[in-house]
């Protein structure tokens, strides 16, 4: 294999051609990130994908999948299913995905998954002499640190200083992210954060109905959790935290994967794939609550908190930068204890004074905010003007220096 430049040199015709030719600009996002059951990753294109329809871009997907999956608008490139995974596939080869990009040309390339399908992007955008951007959704390191403990931790650390400094940027969704990512000695770095449907997900889908069909009494106070049912959500935790307050509070769960939770106090749900159920759940909650404590953003607790809904959260991560003393509590350790004194203390506020904070804090993240942003990201890459300057991100040895200076 050829070495990947570091550097891109742009020449396609349309990086340097004026607005009126922006109709040509042509987004492809290539992600294994992509099945039935997905969360976070498949939210965020959804959304740029339904923004990027009334604006100059056209807007393609590259993802795994079978015949039957493609669309005029979805690429399907060979995969083999990833065990307890509840439907990712992962490609066995890097060339399909390249060859797919090469066909559909695009004007800039975003890989959303560290694995083959981000080589294949590399080496896609190489060819067509387009940038290549990465998002990093996910912290690879202590991904693998709780797979295979700290020696998978070392190497999936190596191999990500290998793969992310070969893009022109790299966008992280939290100044978390952006240090661990810094630390791995990548030096493009554009805080982007995630956003939220403020449209969907807002105080009025507030059901009765949604309590009544789960047989919770009226007064029942529902503690709401959305997510992954995996080790590092730490479900074991809220659990523990509503058997100690003993106090006619119900945790609701709605998610999937390996661990559901169980508890006397606990209702564990299925996956909910309707995203109008999903809202009507969140704001029909009292407060949502949220246990992981390696998070890159958190748009679970954005999601609640465009509800109307208080969040009562861990502070490390990425959730302890979106959650403040205003919406709710960021418990300083993810013990049951520190969970159980938030979620009694947030009873004695005023719950409308929450639900209204909640809300405005929500709305400074809603899409048609952050996908303008990201917007101007793109045309910079490309070598337009942008309206705004990109927020960047130092790296390590700078940040460093400036911690030497003060």
């Amino acid at each position: 294999m050829r070495k990947l430049p570091t550097h891109s040199t742009f020449s396609h015709p349309s990086h340097h051609a004026d607005d009126a030719t922006m109709a040509s600009l042509h987004l492809a996002d290539v992600t294994m990130f992509w099945a039935a059951e997905s969360g976070g990753v498949k939210r965020y294109l959804r959304a740029k994908h339904d923004f990027l329809r009334s604006t100059h871009w056209r807007h393609t997907l590259v993802v795994p999948g079978t015949a039957d999956d493609a669309t005029n608008e979805i690429a399907v490139v060979p995969g083999v299913p990833l065990p307890l995974s509840h439907g990712y596939r992962i490609p066995l080869r890097s060339g399909p995905a390249e060859q797919a990009l090469c066909a559909l040309s695009p004007d800039l390339i975003e890989a959303g998954d560290p694995y083959r399908l981000s080589w294949a992007a590399l080496r896609g955008g190489a060819r067509l002499q387009v940038p290549v951007v990465a998002f990093y959704h996910s912290d690879l390191p202590a991904f693998f640190r709780r797979l295979g403990g700290p020696p998978a931790e070392l190497a999936a650390a190596a191999y990500a200083r290998k793969l992310y400094p070969h893009f022109d940027t790299v966008f992280v969704p939290s100044r978390y992210i952006a240090e661990k990512v810094a630390d791995l000695g990548v030096q493009r770095i554009e805080l982007q954060p995630l956003g939220v449907d403020t449209r969907l997900f807002h105080p009025a889908r507030r059901s009765l109905r949604w309590r009544e069909q789960l047989g919770l009494p009226r007064d029942a106070r529902v503690l709401l959790y959305v997510g992954r049912y995996a080790p590092e959500k730490n479900l074991r935790v809220l659990c523990d935290a509503v058997d100690k307050l003993d106090d006619g509070s119900v945790l609701v769960t709605i998610g999937s994967g390996p661990t559901p939770p169980h508890g006397k106090h606990v209702r564990a749900l299925p996956y909910e794939g309707d995203a109008q159920h999903l809202a009507a759940a969140m704001a029909s909650a009292d407060v949502f609550v949220h246990a992981g404590d390696q998070e890159t953003f958190g748009l679970v607790a954005l999601e609640a908190m465009a509800s109307g809904v208080p969040v009562v959260t861990c502070s490390a991560g990425g959730l302890g930068e979106l959650v403040n003393e205003h919406v709710g509590y960021a418990v300083p350790h993810c013990r049951a204890d520190d969970f159980a004194d938030g979620l009694h203390a947030l009873r004695q506020r005023d719950p409308v004074a929450l639900a209204h904070a909640a809300r405005r804090h929500a709305m400074q993240y809603d899409w048609r905010v952050v996908l303008p942003q990201l917007l101007r990201r793109y045309l910079t890459l490309l070598g337009r003007q942008a309206s705004a300057r990109p927020e960047t991100f130092p790296p390590a040895h700078e940040r460093s220096r400036a911690a030497r200076g003060r």
